[in-house]
This record gives structure tokens, sequence and C-alpha cells, in this order.
């Protein structure tokens, strides 16, 4: 059961934010989330539930419900929700890491204070979660990162940072879905597609997902 009690704001005049973080990213806190996601939607009035990272964004229609009845909802469901892990499907992704399209990898090593192939090493080495999609399309929050391995974002975002690219921002991982700007630090390449228009299904990735990184190639 939870324990701990959400802050619930206004994000415009037709949603709520649900933020359930009590300070650094908690897996417990996101499965919650997940399990609140699904049981918003039996809301009346509610049309979409999109979680975050220990976050949960509700978007209701105003003229059906007020804020303040959804926020009770919310809260309610909060408290006697049990968290559960979702039964993600597993994924492999090859990387080639480091050269032209890793060119932050060298520098995300030396942060680190460890060899790059050490770096390489902890990153492969990791089970992630997709613990949310957002950003943009198909784009993969990914929890489950060595502390070791985490940098900060870049103070100047590119303006263009190549689809496919393997990517550290902060305490998560993460992998371009397309090409776009980006303040994440560039640590290699993947020719998976994560999101492709044409396709049935187009996005690949789904919140509870698990990855797993193989390293098909270093360039220091």
């Amino acid at each position: 059961m939870a324990v701990n009690t959400p802050q619930i704001s206004l994000a415009g005049s037709g949603a709520l934010l649900v933020d359930g973080a009590q300070g650094a990213f908690d897996d417990a806190t996101q499965e919650l989330v997940w399990a609140v996601a699904n049981a918003a939607l039996s809301i009346e009035g509610v049309c979409e539930a999109v979680p975050g990272m220990n976050n949960l964004l509700v978007l209701f229609d105003p003229l059906v419900v007020d804020a303040r009845s959804v926020d009770g909802r919310l809260k309610s469901i909060w408290a006697s929700t049990d968290a559960s892990a979702v039964t993600g499907t597993q994924h492999t992704v090859p990387v080639d890491y480091g050269g032209a399209r890793g060119e932050d990898l060298a520098g995300w090593a030396a942060h680190c204070g460890v060899t790059v192939e050490e770096a390489v090493r902890r990153h492969a080495a990791a089970i992630y979660t997709v613990a949310a999609i957002g950003a943009m399309p198909g784009f993969p929050y990914l929890s489950g990162l060595d502390p070791r391995l985490a940098w900060a974002r870049r103070s100047t975002p590119r303006l263009k940072l190549a689809e496919g690219a393997v990517i550290i921002g902060g305490a998560q991982a993460g992998i371009m879905p397309m090409t776009a700007p980006s303040g994440w630090h560039a640590i290699g390449h993947t020719d998976l597609k994560l999101f492709d228009i044409q396709a049935e299904s187009p996005v690949l990735l789904r919140p509870g997902d698990k990855i797993r990184f193989a390293i098909t190639g270093i360039e220091g």
C-alpha cells in the first residue's frame, strides 16, 4: 500500500500533475505510478493518464468534472492502490560505443574516473527499465543506470542529436528515437529503430519493458 502522500497541482485547466517523488527516483514509486495511471482512467471525465518519472499527468474534461473532484479521487486511489511491477518485453539493444556518433564517450569516462572500457562495461552490465515514454514520440526514460556513471546534462544543449544516439542525462539513460535537440550526452549509437510512424505499433518500447545494451564495438 502507498505510504507517501503525493503532491497534486494544476497543469492547466484540464490536467493535474501527481508528483509521488520524495527525493531521488524510486522504483517502487514508479510501479505505483503505473498502477495509479491505469486506475485513474476509471474516474469520470478523465481521458488520459501519462506516467512520468515518479509522477503522473492526468488529463480530464473540465466540462464533465472539476479539478477538485479529480484531485480527491486521485488521492484516494493513490492511498488504496498496491504497487505492482509490469511484466514488460525484454529487449537487447546493440550499441557501437564512441566514434563520431558517440562523441561524449571519452569525456564521460573521464568524468566517472574510469577508463573508456570500464565505463562501457558498467553501462552494458546493467538491466534497465523503461520507466516512462516522453519528451518526444518513443523516447524512453531508463532507470537502472549505475550511479557511478551519472553525468549532469550539458549546460548548452546540442541543436541536433542523431536518431539512435545512446545517451546519459543525469542519473538516467536513454536512446534518441529521432534526430532532435538534446542536452544529454551521446556515448554510443544503435541502429535499432524505436519509432516508426508507418508501423502498426509506431512506438517500440513501453513502460515496464527491460533493456540490456550489447557491446558491438568500442571506439575511444
